[in-house]
């Protein structure tokens, strides 16, 4: 069975010198992985053409005329697209370095390198990219599950995150603990969750995003 077109994993390439994205290309393709290979020749062309793919990295260069790579890393961040990025350089300036991790480059690769080196660093790219969209997607699902709740049984899961007895909970919301108790199931189902200490990791990943609702 062929893969989806959808599942295959993309390598994008950004270099000025075409030369250096041909041979790239070429290396890429005869590793037998099945990626797909597209390359650039300028951060510019990147921006306005690739359409990038949930299992990806970018092989890019430092040093380009115009927008040079770091400043594409920054650009990218800016825009809130989280791709794996391979740094290439023919110097090794620390500050540099240091500046492309922080923002969080995966690898540092100084010019010239070896194949085994740069495959190496795309196999670990393209693994972090596959766990972060894993990652996404789980907290996408559960994001939907909580939208679906209703504000009352949001202000039971909260109240239930805390510890309290249904009991308890009826008290300070002025309802029957019987109504506590129908509001409490629906919560754990909608949520697709079993216990409290489920319910309560769920919730804490929750309060990054719903910041407003848990002030």
């Amino acid at each position: 069975m062929s893969p989806n077109k959808s599942d295959i994993s993309t390598v994008y390439i950004v270099d000025d010198d075409i030369s250096i994205c041909e041979s790239l290309s070429s290396l890429i393709r005869s590793d037998g992985k099945g990626v797909a290979v597209e390359f650039f020749t300028s951060a510019q062309d990147f921006l306005e053409n690739a359409n990038l793919k949930s299992s990806a990295c970018l092989i890019l260069d430092v040093r380009m005329p115009g927008l040079d790579g770091l400043g594409l890393q920054d650009h990218l961040c800016e825009l809130g697209k989280r791709i794996p990025i391979i740094f290439m350089s023919g110097s090794s300036e620390v500050p540099q370095v240091v500046r492309a991790i922080k923002k969080g480059a995966v690898n540092f690769l100084n010019k010239p390198f070896k194949d085994i080196d740069l495959l190496k660093a795309i196999d670990e790219a393209l693994l972090q990219s596959a766990i972060s969209f894993a990652e996404q997607g789980n907290l996408d699902q559960l994001c939907a599950c909580y939208e679906s709740l209703t504000l009352r049984e949001r202000q039971i899961m909260a109240e239930v995150v805390k510890g309290k007895l249904n009991k308890s909970i009826a008290s300070d919301l002025g309802v029957t603990e019987s109504t506590v108790k129908v509001h409490r199931h629906n919560v754990m189902s909608k949520m697709n969750i079993k216990s409290v200490p489920e319910l309560t990791l769920a919730l804490q990943k929750l309060k990054k995003i719903y910041q407003n609702e848990f002030d």
